[in-house]
């Protein structure tokens, strides 16, 4: 295979961290430096506005808007995606949703879609997904449609993994059945769509973006929502302002979303040179999948995904025993994950909050997905190393062989240790 240059700068070379003294830790996040902002810090104190969507926040918001949607005003920030999707559910669903009561969303999703439903007085309906892109399955959810379909508040499908949704399939649903569209696009910020175009571009429905320190595009936190319809966005800016219209008073549902003007500028300081990370990380998965030419992957829908890590599905003859293959790749020195297990209708709380329909796929695909590591950082040698270390942990009986214990390479001696983001973050 011919060799991949990744784009990498120095400092991002330099910038590496260490987790739990492994040699490839899972996840290595890597928000701006606000050491680096000092000056554009000072500015906001001397201003005297931190919130309520400041100046440092309306550049950010327009910045997106015109950098990745080419429009003005159709983006909106949030303090984090969480609170993005209870305002846009909210919004799309109203007040009273008149014997609309469910939410239909993939059972293999992150909690947030199903929490932020339930907060709007919704029962998240579950689906199952796709054998091979594990996007929720279309069959599925028109099999829920045609049962469930006059009590359908919202469709909240997931961008799983960031990878593009068939959104033009959804908008057909939404104006056949009536039934409002919100976009759970946590990890999709930054993925493009098969006509190389930022995944969400023109569509009439609120997209809801994470920015959390462990996504593709990482801040400390926050959260973007994205609709080219600018009343829906104007809606979802007033609601996250406490409901206030004009004059200052509620004139619909409300809470406090608003993301602060820190968080706003590494924001900015991310847009800078994100296109640069998801094209290195696109360029990891790649290497990925061709290294590991007998394992499978995730089917991929657009030109680009956000990747945040990435999933693999273990050999059949280690199905359910995706912990015996995360622990012998720990003792090789290489981190793991599993996402999204347990899946819903897996979890306690929801088991009592919840319906599902039938998960055939979701439940096979659970038993066998591991998440590898990515990252700004990683390196070609990073990925041939976890290769063969994720290869030997799904041999039939494979080597007990710890990595080293001596202190790391050379290139590994500046990393800050770092352990404290440990989840998906929405």
């Amino acid at each position: 295979m011919k060799s991949i240059t990744f784009e990498l700068t120095s400092a991002r070379a330099n910038s590496r961290v260490q987790t739990e003294n492994l040699r490839i830790p899972f996840l290595r996040p890597n928000p701006p430096k606000l050491s680096r902002q000092i000056a554009r810090l000072a500015e906001v104190e001397r201003s005297g506005i931190f919130s309520n969507y400041g100046p440092v926040n309306s550049r950010l918001e327009e910045r997106f808007s015109r950098a990745l949607f080419g429009a003005e005003h159709r983006c909106v920030t949030v303090a984090n995606a969480t609170l993005g999707l209870m305002l846009a559910i909210k919004r799309a669903a109203g007040w009273t949703p008149r014997g609309r009561r469910y939410a239909l969303m993939p059972s293999f999703t992150f909690a947030a879609g199903a929490h932020a439903a339930l907060w709007c007085g919704l029962t998240p309906l579950l689906s199952d997904i796709d054998n091979e892109t594990w996007l929720p399955s279309a069959d599925a959810e028109a099999e829920l449609i045609a049962r469930y379909g006059d009590e359908i508040a919202v469709m909240v499908p997931n961008a799983t993994f960031g990878n593009c949704l068939d959104l033009a399939r959804y908008h057909a649903i939404s104006v056949e059945r009536g039934i409002p569209l919100v976009v759970d696009a946590a990890a999709a910020l930054g993925s493009l769509n098969s006509e190389g175009q930022p995944f969400g571009v023109g569509c009439p429905h609120p997209l809801v973006f994470s920015m959390h320190a462990t996504k593709a595009f990482a801040t400390a936190e926050g959260g973007l929502i994205y609709c080219a319809d600018r009343q829906i966005v104007a809606d979802i800016r007033a609601m996250g302002n406490f409901g206030f219209g004009e004059p200052r008073a509620a004139t619909m549902p409300g809470l406090n979303s608003k993301m602060s003007e820190v968080c706003a500028l590494l924001g900015l300081a991310k847009l800078s040179d994100y296109e640069t990370a998801a094209r290195h990380r696109q360029a990891i998965f790649d290497y990925y999948r061709a290294s590991l030419p007998e394992f499978v992957f995730q089917k991929l829908t657009g030109q680009r995904t956000a990747h945040q890590f990435v999933s693999v599905l273990v050999p059949e003859s280690h199905s359910g025993r995706v912990d015996e293959v995360i622990e012998a790749l720990r003792v090789r020195g290489v981190g793991a994950g599993r996402y999204f297990v347990p899946h819903l209708a897996e979890q306690p709380f929801f088991q009592q909050t919840c319906i599902a329909g039938a998960l055939p796929v979701t439940q096979k695909i659970a038993r066998r997905i591991v998440a590898l590591p990515v990252s700004d950082m990683l390196t070609e040698s990073d990925v041939d190393y976890v290769c063969r270390a994720f290869r030997e942990a799904c041999s039939p009986q494979p080597r007990v062989r710890a990595h080293s214990s001596r202190r790391p390479r050379a290139r590994y001696e500046n990393f800050a240790a770092n352990s404290s983001f440990n989840g998906t973050g929405s």
